[in-house]
């Protein structure tokens, strides 16, 4: 987990994937107003990929212009 030293930035998680369609990573960007960083992030050139989503998700799954997919998840307060 890198968080930003002054608070201010969004903290990353960075794991491990094991997935056999796995790319070189994938990233956690930490939020505290979700909708907001989502729409940010789509007019940077982010989409929407199909994705399946557990019941009780606090994430959001997105891709880069790249194809590779990351999460923006629900910063608790």
């Amino acid at each position: 987990m890198l968080v930003p030293v002054q608070e201010e930035g969004v903290p990353l998680a960075i794991k491990l994937v094991t997935s056999p369609r796995a790319r070189r990573h994938h990233l956690d960007l930490y939020a505290t107003d979700q909708p907001a960083e989502i729409e940010r992030l789509l007019a940077l050139g982010a989409t929407r990929p199909e994705w399946r989503y557990e019941p009780d998700a606090d994430d959001v799954v997105l891709a880069d212009p790249d194809g590779n997919t990351f999460c923006v998840v629900e910063k608790d307060g």
